[in-house]
């Protein structure tokens, strides 16, 4: 989680600075670091003595790391195009059968695969308009520098056993001393 909010950062920093083949290089690593992070928060929901903040804020952050190459890749019209291939052959195998061997050929089978493409493209396009606009806010430098400051700090408050970014926050605002007070003695 540590390295994956650093990567967070200098990704961050180095959009801002505009550069282009590290920026570009950063981001795939970034990608893959947010598969590994993502597999992880996944694999270890419940099995260890981790916070759910702790799993959520790598959930979010993996998000952020795996969307950030695919900005401007349409998902909706490839997967349109594979199931109205799939339905195009599929279709073709009602050849023998006697009642619908009339949707195997001619221009029921192209206008039935069309349709079939098309409700799947339409679900796919909100689907990912919705997941794009929360992309876009998420990858917006402001908000990725700040992500990425939170699991730097929830990735070493986890590998110090201090317990979560959230713990913090509740204690502080409950009035307790509790990790406050381990931190202090840490940084002071």
């Amino acid at each position: 989680m540590t390295i994956g909010g650093i990567l967070a950062v200098l990704l961050a920093i180095l959009y801002l600075k505009d550069d282009g083949i590290r920026y570009k290089l950063l981001m795939v690593i970034g990608m893959l670091f947010g598969i590994v992070m993502a597999v992880t928060a996944f694999n270890t929901y419940g099995t260890t003595d981790w916070a759910m903040s702790t799993s959520v804020i790598m959930i979010v952050a993996s998000f952020t790391l795996i969307i950030r190459p695919f900005k401007e890749v349409h998902f909706a019209v490839l997967i349109a195009l594979l199931v109205m291939g799939i339905v195009y052959i599929v279709l073709g195998g009602f050849a023998d059968h006697a009642q619908l061997h009339i949707l195997a050929e001619g221009w029921w089978r192209i206008g039935i695969a069309l349709v079939a493409g098309a409700i799947v493209y339409s679900l796919l396009h909100m689907l990912e308009s919705i997941v794009k606009l929360i992309a876009k806010v998420l990858n917006a430098w402001p908000v990725l520098l700040l992500l990425g400051l939170v699991c730097v700090i929830e990735g070493i408050m986890v590998f110090m056993h201090y317990g979560s970014v959230y713990d913090l926050i509740t204690s502080y605002t409950e009035g307790k001393e509790g990790t406050i007070g381990l931190m202090m003695n840490i940084f002071v």
